[in-house]
């Protein structure tokens, strides 16, 4: 959950940009490859995305000195027809495949009103929520979801067969923010998190629903994406390329008027607002409101980064030899 930091420092995202990118060159990607990543990153910090921001890059730099990611993938599409296709990650991040899956369904969708992409051979893809956004600044529905190698047995929970799968659905509006919902599906759930045991006591229904959307990013994000259950099988050149995706996009406006569907969304999110809010809080938003106003906010002010963020880039700042940004 997207909960503002207490206590933080303020960071300049420019400079925290040029950071990440820095990191992301000196481990191995090509300067095209570290800018698009840095990019993306800073953008999740901005939205207070704090767990698929600049925190990761600690753990690719590493992995890709550690040559379990390919540090210069050359991604390629394949089984290419008109309204579905399959790209290949080349064992590097899966972010590269994602990210070139979602530009190739825009007009694939609005040639014949939906398309899905599945990508397969990388690693994380990071936010769901990128790859949503982008088609909706495209005036399309976005659905995306990833699954990733499993090691379970009889000895697991059946918690861990959900895995920790992201999920995201956005779609558009006209001069209000879009609706973006951008979640893991088994937060706070996973064996051994703090409160899975008291929530399963208190609501076993939600428990259970947000595991069957577990279950199904597994498969829809996994196995339809080539990771199969047992890892012996996947037969991967790379061992981080661990990951897949499920990418879906449809054009609204082949159901209903896309302008008439933007206006009643407006009505929506103005509608909403004004609602009252949630227990504890302060103001009632739809998913993606806030991430936005934090985004206009902290390009200004800066990116807020608790003890925690600070300690994991200068972790990694001091093995790459870069100057930290703050």
């Amino acid at each position: 959950m997207n909960t503002e930091l207490k206590e933080p420092i303020k960071a300049d995202p420019e400079r925290m940009k040029n950071f990440v990118f820095i990191l992301a060159h000196k481990a191995g990607l090509p300067e095209d490859k570290a800018l698009f990543l840095a990019e993306l990153l800073i953008k999740n910090d901005l939205r207070g995305v704090f767990t698929h921001g600049s925190k990761q890059i600690a753990t690719y730099a590493r992995d890709m000195r550690a040559g379990l990611l390919n540090k210069n993938p050359q991604v390629s599409v394949h089984n290419d027809a008109s309204s579905t296709l399959v790209v290949d990650g080349d064992g590097g991040l899966g972010y590269f495949a994602a990210y070139k899956a979602t530009q190739e369904l825009i007009e694939r969708a609005r040639l014949n009103g939906i398309a899905a992409a599945v990508t397969r051979n990388h690693g994380h893809i990071g936010a769901a929520g990128i790859y949503t956004r982008l088609l909706v600044e495209n005036d399309l529905f976005g659905y995306v979801t990833s699954g990733h190698q499993l090691n379970i047995g009889p000895e697991n929970s059946i918690a861990d067969a959900a895995g920790g799968p992201p999920m995201s659905f956005a779609v558009p509006s006209d001069e209000e923010l879009p609706m973006v919902l951008d979640f893991g599906a088994t937060q706070d759930l996973y064996t051994g998190a703090p409160r899975a045991e008291e929530l399963f006591k208190l609501a076993p229904g939600l428990v259970f629903r947000n595991l069957g959307l577990g279950y199904m990013c597994q498969a829809l994000g996994g196995f339809l994406a080539g990771v199969p259950l047992d890892e012996e099988r996947a037969g991967k050149q790379y061992r981080g390329a661990d990951q897949g995706s499920l990418i879906i996009a449809m054009d609204i406006n082949r159901f209903f008027p896309i302008d008439q569907f933007k206006g009643e969304m407006d009505n929506y999110m103005k509608v909403t607002s004004q609602m009252k809010p949630m227990p504890g809080l302060q103001k009632a938003t739809l998913p993606g409101v806030l991430e936005a106003h934090r985004e206009q906010d902290w390009s200004v002010s800066g990116i807020p980064l608790n003890a925690e963020h600070q300690d994991i880039l200068a972790s990694v700042a001091a093995e790459f030899g870069v100057e930290l940004p703050f």
